[in-house]
């Protein structure tokens, strides 16, 4: 079983996607929008904040993934410290824009140099996107 990160800019389709990995793996899929209106409403948007955030993230999904099944996390996991932080088994990175809708966000975003798949339009196919799913 895998931990999944499905990141990139708001907009780019991380939850659509995510939604339907879940659907198709049997998966727990975590929302970061979700989590941060419930479990995170502690946190705010600071670059700790964000971290701590991809931390507690990545600490839910390794629980779901030591338990013997996939989670999935889609967030926007903007920086190489939050990427860390949640520790991803398989990261998928949607690029399918190249601004997102908040413009702070989109100052803080950095491109992640490593990543297991890039997907760069909308139209990929589900079926042929879960043949490189381990």
């Amino acid at each position: 079983m895998l931990k999944i990160l499905v990141m990139g800019l708001p907009g780019a389709g991380k939850t659509h996607l995510a939604e339907r990995l879940a659907k198709a793996l049997n998966a727990v899929h975590f929302n970061a929008d979700r989590v941060r209106t419930t479990m995170n409403a502690d946190l705010g948007f600071s670059i700790q904040d964000r971290v701590e955030h991809a931390r507690r993230l990545g600490w839910m999904c390794q629980y779901v993934k030591d338990s013997g099944h996939y989670a999935i996390a889609d967030f926007v996991c903007p920086t190489i410290e939050t990427r860390a932080a949640f520790d991803a088994d398989f990261m998928i990175w949607m690029d399918t824009i190249k601004r997102g809708r908040f413009e702070d966000t989109n100052k803080l975003f950095q491109p992640p140099t490593r990543f297991n798949l890039r997907i760069e339009d909308w139209n990929y196919e589900l079926d042929q996107l879960l043949t490189l799913i381990p």
